[in-house]
């Protein structure tokens, strides 16, 4: 009987010892593929590129973009949800795609149902800007102004919906100001229109603008992050003059749920040591961008707190996708 309870002892080390080995061990066999919810160009694209191209050469296989636009990320979404849980399957969710998305369109099924969270990567704040021209010299003036001429002021933010129209409705609800939402096909357009004088102020991702704002083609009031933003430390940040306020763009990875562990812990580590990178690091800092990091669990709880201020803007505003 002692034998067999050695024996048996033996061969559960060595089976906790070999799937020990089998999570350090893992490494995909063939290239991965990496589905982001935008075209080619722009912010997502190029933080999603970076990824890729890191996460390739630490796992060692070639990580493919397969871009996927359409209704917001939510067409890319469900491309990542259905596919097979394998580990060849990556997913570059955005606030959109994993918190805003699902109280935007009808019947879409919530995000956390079919994806699971591997690590947040990057974060950054929207930023207000007017035309040189703007008689505004800094939020407050701003908010002033829209609150002696209710309903005349505007907003224009890249789509209804997107979280630069949420960051507009945010900040009427948070100041108690009445604008008009103008939305426009992308960011090109709407900076157009602002330099041109037809809207009044503008949302944008600050590293969409912050070029504009270094060479003067735009005014910068203020940015959403909690604090002044590295890139650009003399333009106040929105909780200046709203405390409290924070309204950011962030970016994470995600895979079919049901991918196995060992695949999630690699794709994680591997994450967290790309952004603690300096060189990694350096680039984000010039372009207003902030490194997240941690453990999957740390992204899912990230999500939850978006979602739940992001759940009651939307239905206080009555926005919707159309």
């Amino acid at each position: 009987m002692a034998a067999s309870m050695a024996e048996l002892g033996r061969r559960l080390v060595l089976s906790m010892a070999a799937a020990t080995a089998a999570r350090a061990e893992w490494s995909p066999a063939r290239p991965l593929r990496m589905i982001v919810p935008f075209p080619p160009g722009g912010t997502t694209d190029t933080l999603a590129r970076m990824t890729a191209e890191r996460l390739g050469a630490a796992l060692g296989q070639t990580v493919v973009i397969d871009n996927r636009p359409g209704a917001a990320g939510t067409v890319a979404a469900d491309i990542a949800s259905r596919a097979e849980p394998d580990g060849q399957t990556l997913f570059f969710a955005s606030i959109g795609t994993a918190a805003t998305n699902q109280f935007l369109y009808p019947n879409l099924p919530h995000p956390g149902e079919a994806l699971a969270e591997v690590a947040g990567l990057f974060s950054l704040p929207n930023m207000a800007t007017v035309a040189p021209s703007a008689p505004w010299r800094s939020l407050g003036e701003f908010i002033a102004a829209a609150r002696a001429r209710p309903g005349h002021l505007t907003f224009g933010s890249s789509g209804a919906g997107s979280s630069l129209h949420l960051t507009g409705a945010l900040l009427a609800s948070r100041a108690g100001i009445d604008i008009l939402h103008v939305p426009y096909r992308g960011a090109g357009q709407m900076l157009n229109e602002l330099v041109a004088g037809r809207i009044s102020i503008a949302f944008g991702n600050i590293s969409t603008g912050i070029g504009l704002v270094r060479d003067g083609v735009l005014r910068a009031l203020a940015t959403t992050g909690a604090e002044r933003n590295p890139a650009l430390p003399d333009i106040p940040s929105f909780a200046e003059t709203i405390p409290g306020f924070l309204a950011t763009v962030w970016y994470g990875l995600q895979v079919p749920r049901g991918t196995p562990a060992a695949v999630v812990e690699r794709l994680n580590r591997e994450a967290n040591a790309m952004l603690a990178d300096d060189a990694v690091r350096g680039r984000l800092a010039n372009i207003g961008v902030a490194a997240m990091g941690g453990p999957p669990v740390e992204f899912t709880r990230f999500i939850a707190r978006e979602t739940a201020q992001w759940r009651q803007v939307i239905r206080e505003a009555g926005i919707t996708a159309e």
